[in-house]
C-alpha cells in the first residue's frame, strides 16, 4: 500500500492555476492613451489593493476608488471609469494542464484553491467553470488576512481538516512559499508545469492506480 506524502494540497490561482494576459494591464495604459505604469500604479497600489484582497472594502469599492484616482489623469470620470470597464473585462487564461493535475490529485488528497484575491473571486471561478474544482476555496478577502500572513495557511489547513505538515503549497510568489514552509507546511515554489508534475507524482501515480470508484 502507498503511503502518500500529503493529505491534502493547496494550491494559488493567479500564476499557477490561471494567467492573466500579456501585456494585459499595461496595454491598457496604451490603449487608452496613458503613461506607461499608470493604470497599475493606481490599481495595485499597497494602500489600494490591501484592503481589497483583506475584505476591508468590497471588490466594487476597489474598482470604484480606481476610477477616481485616474480621474485626473484621465481627464475625466468617464474617461476614468471606461478603463476600469475594459480592465473589469480581461479574464485570465486557465491552464488546463493544471486543472487536469489537480482533478486527478482529488481522488487522493483534499484540495484547497488559496488566493489573495477580492470579494469577485468566487463569481469569476464560476464563470470559468472552475467552482467545483477543489474541496474548498480560501479567497483572503473572505478571511481578512492575506498572504503570506502566516493565519492564511493555518485557516487553509483548518479548512481541509489537515495537520499543516501534510499540507504541500503551491504558489509562484516567493515570499508565500517561505511563509507556508515556516508554518510547517511542504511548498513549492511554482514556475513551469513540470514543477508540479514532479511535486504531485506520487499523489499522480497513486490515483491512476486506484481510479475513483474503484
Amino acid at each position: 500500500m502507498t503511503v502518500l506524502p500529503y493529505d491534502a494540497v493547496l494550491c494559488d490561482i493567479d500564476g499557477v492555476l490561471r494567467h492573466w494576459p500579456t501585456p494585459g494591464h499595461a496595454d491598457l495604459d496604451h490603449v487608452h492613451g496613458l503613461p506607461a505604469g499608470t493604470f497599475a500604479a493606481a490599481a495595485f497600489a499597497p494602500a489600494r489593493l490591501h484592503p481589497a484582497i483583506t475584505g476591508e472594502i468590497t471588490d466594487e469599492q476597489w474598482r470604484s476608488a480606481v476610477a477616481t484616482d485616474l480621474a485626473d489623469v484621465c481627464g475625466s470620470m468617464d474617461r476614468a471609469r471606461s478603463v476600469v470597464t475594459a480592465w473589469s473585462d480581461l479574464m485570465p487564461r486557465v491552464d488546463q494542464e493544471v486543472v487536469s493535475l489537480l482533478t486527478r490529485v482529488r481522488e487522493v488528497a483534499t484540495v484547497a484553491l488559496v488566493s489573495n484575491a477580492t470579494t469577485r473571486l468566487e463569481s469569476d471561478l464560476a464563470r470559468q467553470g472552475l467552482n467545483d474544482l477543489a474541496d474548498a476555496v480560501v479567497n483572503t478577502s473572505r478571511i481578512g488576512v492575506a498572504k503570506p500572513d502566516p493565519r492564511v495557511y493555518l485557516i487553509a489547513a483548518e479548512r481541509v481538516g489537515a495537520p499543516v505538515h501534510r499540507c504541500l503549497f503551491i504558489d509562484d510568489t516567493t515570499a508565500n512559499v517561505i511563509a507556508a514552509r515556516e508554518v510547517g507546511m511542504a511548498a513549492l515554489h511554482y514556475r513551469q508545469i513540470e514543477d508540479l508534475q514532479d511535486a504531485l507524482s506520487t499523489l499522480l501515480s497513486t490515483a491512476t492506480q486506484h481510479p475513483q470508484g474503484l
